[in-house]
């Protein structure tokens, strides 16, 4: 069977035009057309990544984003927004959020996006196993990262993020080259979305985020690992 995606959106015309596409390239489909329906749907079909538009009716896709993370770090979750506001875009990122893509989208965009997410999922296993500092560890067999033996319960991109860095301590990695190595697609938004990521991440492994021990910023080029 094909990876499952639900697609929330109460416009029937882009659900439409995604089921289609996305079903020529062997996906199942599930949709919702409200906040609620997408909560009851993510539940009983437990999909492979969810398309998740922020403007829905009963409950907005912020509130289904944040729901879903309280109890689900791993599966892809891809905001549709018809807003241009770098705030609204952030916003979503900072839920938890894995990508977002701006209506009126380009379908090939959105189905290597698609792609790229869970094709990520896929490769779990060949994250890196290492153990960096004392009181830090990355278990590639739990896809997570304990701190002092304490799961830090990170997102996959978090999780992805610290590996990527972990693995060539002390190299100074630039927002464009996270991106394309981490996210594994030339990237279509701003590169704040590395800096939300950081911080997110910074604020799940480091004792004091605004003294960071692990993730370092190089100012005027990116970031770094420290071990």
């Amino acid at each position: 069977m094909g990876k499952t995606i639900l697609i929330v959106d109460d416009e029937k015309t882009i659900v439409d035009i995604l089921r289609f596409n996305l079903k020529l390239e062997g996906y199942e489909i599930v949709e919702a057309y409200d906040g609620n329906a997408a909560l009851e749907q993510y539940s009983v079909t437990h999909p492979d990544l969810i398309l998740l538009d922020v403007m829905l009716p009963l409950m907005d896709g912020f509130r289904v984003c944040k729901q879903i993370r309280a109890q689900d770090k791993m599966t892809p979750i891809i905001m549709l927004t018809a807003r241009e506001e770098e705030t609204d875009k952030v916003f979503g990122l900072d839920l938890g959020a894995d990508d977002y893509i701006t209506k009126p989208f380009s379908v090939l965009e959105l189905k290597a996006r698609v792609k790229a997410n869970i094709r990520r999922n896929d490769v779990k296993t060949d994250a890196m196993h290492s153990t960096p500092a004392a009181g830090l560890v990355i278990d590639k067999e739990r896809y997570d990262v304990f701190i002092d033996g304490r799961s830090a319960e990170l997102t996959q991109r978090e999780f992805e993020l610290i590996s990527f860095l972990a693995a060539s301590p002390g190299k100074v990695f630039s927002r464009e080259e996270m991106l394309h190595d981490v996210w594994q697609y030339e990237y279509f938004g701003d590169l704040r979305a590395v800096d939300v990521a950081v911080r997110r991440l910074r604020e799940k492994i480091e004792a004091d985020p605004g003294q960071p021990r692990y993730i370092i910023t190089k100012r005027g080029v990116g970031y770094y690992f420290e071990s």
